[in-house]
């Protein structure tokens, strides 16, 4: 490559989109410029007491359009000129009803306040109904069309959320041309598209999300849709058979996008992928370790030979597919429903009384403070059998073995109970249901030799890394990079334009390293493992009554 060759990530997350210009011989971020979603912010058309979480596309396109011009005006005309990629992460599953041209519904003058027309964000679980009956469906069947996805299909995942949505809105049903990931919907707005049948659909979120596998020829059958809920009749002839790797082209930046953002139409556009998937490669992972990427939610990647894999198949994980983290290798996914989200539970709730302040400064200091004092108090709480104990299901189980119904819980609570203890046994919680993954991946043949920490809990609470390492009794290396999905999303646009020959190269030459160790402490880790299993005890208990 020319010695001047630059790349653009982009970072869709769940309250805002991340860009970075970085640097394709080294992967030295030049700008980086965030949005938050406006709409999201309001929570416009969401109702968290359904479990209804959807978001508005225009969010999508004022967020790409605005960070990645920030970065170009940050970095000055030269880098502008020497862009030679970009490509895109997203959240997932989060799909949305498309019409003929590809265009979101809610993108219509009729659909544009219709929740079920926007994209049906990753954590609405709204089709928990539909989930079930996929589960149930599938035992019907020679072929288990699940297995490739850790045989529970969650209501988290596409094909749930679209029988849903058919279901509840005569309109849209009407209207639908086709059912899209954000991350492929994108990529096909970079480049122009104007065919919905020229989308191009990664193999990251048609597999793991979709069904999708090379074994059952593309997508299950008709047959097993059409005869779930006819609704379903004939969508499968919507999908296109092929599928495609982040490390591949989706095309160029159109004339239009070119223009609205400053750039040149030699921009090449990458095929996308969910933020962890990307956000795994861009924190550099190695074969059997777990790259574990902390946000709101975790998901938890672990890539292998696909020769040493074979045949075997992890039950209850969130599936495994030849090349969606890293070409020619199986990617595996796994992780929890709510991660940073519970810990911004507890602060809400505790943090309630502020909501009656009109003093927007100070509500703002007191709540930037709440979690960091937590951990400090928490640290210097002694550890004992009979302290209060957790489930972290407070937005479901993901996995193993996902259950979108079950609830989180408190138990040994009593009059001595403070903030801090509740916060540790919180914190322990949702490492235990770390530690529940770990344990399913080595149960079914498949090695954990070590732990990769990202995203913001992972850089920001040593406390709960210090946690994370005692409780899984293995070290846990935290990236240097703050924007890890971001520059894993720029390794992958360095990649597509053809400036390395595969991804990891690009991943070699362009991460940024790390920075920290957290190493387990003996005397806790022996606790721990107690602790774990009544946790486990606790945990079984509540399901089975729920």
């Amino acid at each position: 490559m020319t010695h001047n060759s630059y790349v653009i990530g982009v970072d869709y997350g769940t309250d805002s989109v991340r860009s970075i210009i970085a640097d394709a011989n080294n992967g030295n971020e030049i700008a980086s410029s965030i949005f938050y979603y406006p709409r999201w912010k309001k929570q416009l058309y969401c109702n968290a007491a359904a479990n209804q979480f959807r978001q508005h596309p225009l969010d999508y396109i004022e967020g790409l359009e605005y960070t990645i011009k920030d970065c170009l005006q940050k970095a000055g005309t030269a880098v502008a000129a020497n862009i030679k990629g970009i490509a895109v992460d997203t959240t997932g599953s989060t799909p949305v009803a498309v019409d003929v041209h590809g265009q979101p519904l809610a993108l219509l003058p009729e659909f544009a306040e219709n929740p079920n027309a926007m994209f049906v964000l990753w954590k609405d679980h709204t089709s928990v109904q539909e989930a079930t009956e996929i589960n149930e469906h599938a035992t019907k069947f020679d072929t288990n069309y699940l297995q490739f996805v850790g045989g529970i299909y969650s209501s988290e995942w596409f094909w749930a959320k679209l029988l849903h949505v058919l279901r509840e809105d005569e309109q849209v049903k009407d209207a639908i041309h086709s059912w899209v990931e954000h991350c492929d919907w994108i990529p096909f707005l970079l480049t122009g598209g104007n065919d919905v049948t020229q989308i191009k659909r990664g193999v990251c979120s048609a597999g793991h999300k979709g069904l999708w596998n090379a074994s059952f020829g593309g997508y299950p059958p008709n047959q097993f849709f059409a005869s779930l809920d006819a609704v379903l009749d004939g969508f499968t002839a919507k999908l296109p058979v092929e599928t495609f790797t982040a490390a591949q082209p989706a095309g160029n930046l159109s004339a239009e996008w070119a223009q609205r953002l400053g750039l040149s139409t030699d921009v090449v556009i990458a095929i996308g992928a969910f933020d962890a998937h990307m956000g795994a490669v861009g924190g550099q992972i190695e074969p059997y370790y777990l790259s574990k990427v902390m946000g709101t939610s975790t998901c938890d990647m672990l890539v292998a030979s696909i020769s040493e894999v074979g045949d075997t198949l992890v039950n209850g994980i969130c599936g495994q597919v030849d090349g969606s983290v890293i070409p020619n290798m199986i990617g595996m996914e796994a992780g929890q429903s709510a991660f940073g989200d519970a810990y911004a539970w507890l602060k809400n709730l505790l943090a309630w009384p502020l909501s009656l302040l009109d003093d927007e400064n100070l509500k703002q200091q007191i709540n930037d403070k709440i979690i960091a004092e937590l951990s400090k108090q928490a640290a210097q709480l002694p550890l004992n059998e009979k302290d209060e104990l957790a489930i972290d299901w407070l937005n479901g189980r993901r996995t193993p073995d996902a259950n979108q119904l079950l609830k989180g819980a408190f138990t040994g609570l009593n009059l001595g109970t403070d903030a801090p203890r509740m916060f540790k046994a919180l914190v322990e919680a949702t490492c235990f249901g770390a530690k529940a993954i770990v344990e399913r991946f080595i149960e079914q043949g498949i090695p954990v030799k070590g732990l990769i920490g990202l995203g913001g809990v992972a850089k920001k609470s040593p406390y709960i890394m210090q946690v994370m390492a005692d409780v899984m009794d293995m070290p846990i290396r935290i990236h240097k990079s703050e924007q890890t999905c971001a520059a894993g999303a720029a390794m992958f646009a360095a990649t597509a334009a053809g400036l390395y020959t595969k991804v990891e190269d690009a991943m070699n030459a362009m991460g940024q390293g790390f920075d920290a160790v957290y190493h387990p402490n003996e005397s806790n880790t022996v606790f721990y493992k107690k602790r774990f299993g009544q946790y486990k005890e606790l945990g079984n208990f509540l399901e089975k009554g729920i």
